[in-house]
């Protein structure tokens, strides 16, 4: 629970980065107000499900998978751009779990995902100097639109609503039972020896589906389609958690609601107790900008229940990173914090094994999740900002191995994709290499985002099958060389 002296607003007496400056005041404190008369996104029972499941994690007992968008638009929330979000995120999730045999947490970026940190308040287009785009629930893309607007952020709770209605009932009309890996096309794969691991790994999958499947897992009720009164069966039953970027404090604020913690009294006598959740997702985090000690966004993260993140990068010393866990966990409570780690492949060497016995010294329960995008971004040499699969994956098998060097376990992966498809079938072009080889020249063909470059539907299934792989010899304890990690162009681990 929030201490005596925390409440909603509190964060408004410390300075606050990467805030908006609105000219309207006024026409912003009337939409917050009908913002916050407005029925919430997620229930507390659902938030508190994912603090249970997050302690699994931190226990080693299950797998964190956290994707989506760098940034959401209200463009991109369409039927078709959401169907294949989630479709992919439950391909990828499959995978993990065949080979970890863990059960995987999956946390969209998704539902509430628009707002975007920015180095600089105005940018230069065309040798004007405009304000800088922060995402479609503050100004446009259209440098003529780029005065922040508050009605943005009431089309934000709208198109947040509209996406997760549409998730909640994909996930409860057997659409996860769609995605079998004998409908997965690997044509993609150039090489023919990666080809062939991918296939043994399909194969396999596919194999155990069609057993649980003859043996009465999905057996009677369940074995008839959902449209013909059938149950949701083996893929049908699933967790699907949102989050985003705790940004915009103004909007987190009137999302916040004071309501009975879900659970409390039920053993006993005792009272239920109250406890401030953030209803607009069920998973929020803090960037690297925005986590100064004694900033606004700490302390509004500090008094909501909701489990969250914290991006962990190179600028944060050991010392501050266990002061940051003291303030917003001080009683240590499981499933509260996890720790997102965004180092660069270059730098991660150097930074995650401190950090590591930093906070195994400080007895602080954490999950530990890596973030190969943020620390590999660069500008190809035909403008585009790109990463590098190699490189992405260097740092994510660099992470996997250090934990284990450090008596610790990569509990879960945060990565940007995506999994649209043009009218003809063609996913986007935004970073270089995987099993596809995507070439610099090739970048232009598909490049759709505004933020930053995302791993396509081909690229994130290569990362699936990586982690799957490894996850399967630690099992099998077979520590021979990962020849998918080789094939896919990764470096040579720390």
């Amino acid at each position: 629970m929030a201490d005596s002296n925390w409440y909603p607003s509190s964060w408004k007496s410390r300075s606050a980065a990467q805030m908006v400056d609105y000219p309207d005041q006024q026409h912003l404190q009337r939409v917050l107000t009908k913002i916050n008369a407005l029925p919430p996104l997620v229930t507390p029972a659902e938030i508190e499900r994912l603090r249970f499941q997050i302690t699994a994690v931190q226990r080693n007992e299950a797998f964190l998978l956290h994707a989506g968008d760098c940034a959401e638009s209200f463009d991109a929330c369409t039927q078709q751009n959401i169907s294949a979000k989630i479709g992919l995120i439950l391909s990828f999730s499959l995978i993990l779990i065949w080979g970890g045999r863990l059960p995987v947490v999956r946390i969209g970026r998704i539902a509430g995902q628009y707002a975007k940190p920015r180095s600089s308040g105005t940018e230069t287009i065309d040798n004007r100097e405009v304000l800088s785009f922060r995402g479609d629930n503050v100004n446009g893309l259209d440098p003529n639109d780029r005065t922040p607007d508050p009605e943005r952020l009431l089309s934000a709770y709208f198109h947040s609503t509209a996406t997760l209605n549409y998730v909640r009932g994909l996930l409860t009309s057997g659409f996860a039972s769609l995605h079998h890996p004998r409908d997965w096309s690997l044509s993609h794969v150039r090489s023919p020896a990666l080809r062939s691991e991918f296939e043994k790994i399909t194969r396999g999958l596919s194999d155990a589906l069609d057993f649980s499947h003859t043996i009465g897992a999905d057996s009677g009720r369940e074995s008839a389609p959902f449209d013909r009164g059938g149950g949701r069966g083996v893929l049908g039953e699933i967790d699907f958690y949102t989050s985003h970027e705790g940004l915009m404090l103004d909007w987190e604020q009137a999302m916040t609601r004071e309501v009975n913690i879900a659970g409390s009294g039920r053993s006993g006598p005792s009272p239920q107790q109250k406890g401030f959740y953030n209803t607009s997702a069920h998973f929020i985090w803090v960037g690297d900008r925005t986590r100064q000690l004694d900033g606004a966004h700490i302390e509004y993260f500090r008094g909501i229940r909701n489990p969250i993140g914290i991006k962990v990068g190179p600028s944060l010393e050991s010392a501050e990173l266990i002061r940051l866990l003291q303030i917003v966990n001080p009683n240590k409570e499981s499933g509260r914090v996890t720790l997102i780690t965004r180092y660069g492949a270059g730098k991660i060497g150097d930074h995650l094994p401190g950090h590591i016995e930093a906070v195994k010294h400080s007895q602080h329960p954490v999950a530990w999740v890596c973030d190969p995008m943020h620390g590999n971004t660069l500008t190809s040499n035909s403008g585009f900002k790109t990463r590098n699969f190699g490189t992405i994956i260097s740092e994510l098998t660099s992470c996997i191995s250090i934990h284990a060097a450090c008596g610790s376990r990569l509990g879960g992966v945060s990565l940007e994709f995506t999994g649209e498809l043009n009218d003809e079938g063609f996913s986007v072009t935004e970073c270089l290499g995987g099993s596809m080889e995507l070439s610099e020249e090739q970048l232009g063909l598909r490049y759709q985002s505004f933020c930053d470059p995302r791993l396509n539907f081909e690229q994130s299934l290569d990362v699936a099958f990586l982690i799957s792989n490894y996850f399967k010899e630690e099992r099998l304890g077979d520590k021979g060389e990962n020849s998918i990690y080789a094939a896919l162009g990764g470096r040579k681990t720390i």
